[in-house]
């Protein structure tokens, strides 16, 4: 298998059982709107803070899913199989982060500068709100395979 053949499966697998990427967008507005709602209409104690929670929401909901990344193809054993097969860990991990992060990092992304307008933020803000989004993302969904302990070499 490629790395190619891979990301698309998971694709497939994951619009099928769905959940993860709309979940994880759906916590990410939830979380980061209700804020607002809390402290209240002063914008410039908004504009100070936005950057930190709209994080904090993007990390926890990003943490939604992470657990799930292996689970399926451990418990039918197609993990065994591409361990067992020519295909290496380590693009096994890449591949399974790619798709995780095309997934529910990309609309994650596409979301906050939607959300940073209900905190005022300015363009420029955003843009920057969004490409620190766009590169530690993907840091973020490394967790993931540590977190679940999976021994794959």
């Amino acid at each position: 298998m490629t790395f190619r053949s891979l990301v698309i499966r998971d694709l497939v697998l994951a619009t099928r059982i769905g959940g993860g990427g709309a979940m994880a967008v759906g916590f990410f507005l939830v979380a980061a709107t209700l804020h607002p709602l809390g402290i209240g209409p002063e914008l410039i104690l908004l504009r100070r803070i936005a950057p930190g929670i709209l994080w904090v929401a993007a990390l926890l909901s990003c943490l939604l899913s992470l657990d799930r990344m292996f689970q399926a193809d451990e418990e039918d054993g197609t993990l065994d199989l591409l361990l067992l097969s020519s295909f290496s860990p380590t693009g096994l991990i890449l591949t399974r982060v790619f798709s995780h992060w095309l997934t529910t990092g990309l609309p994650l992304i596409i979301a906050a500068p939607y959300v940073s307008m209900a905190y005022g933020l300015e363009y420029s803000s955003m843009m920057t709100l969004m490409l620190s989004m766009l590169l530690a993302h993907p840091c973020s969904v490394w967790w993931g395979p540590w977190a679940r302990r999976l021994r794959l070499g």
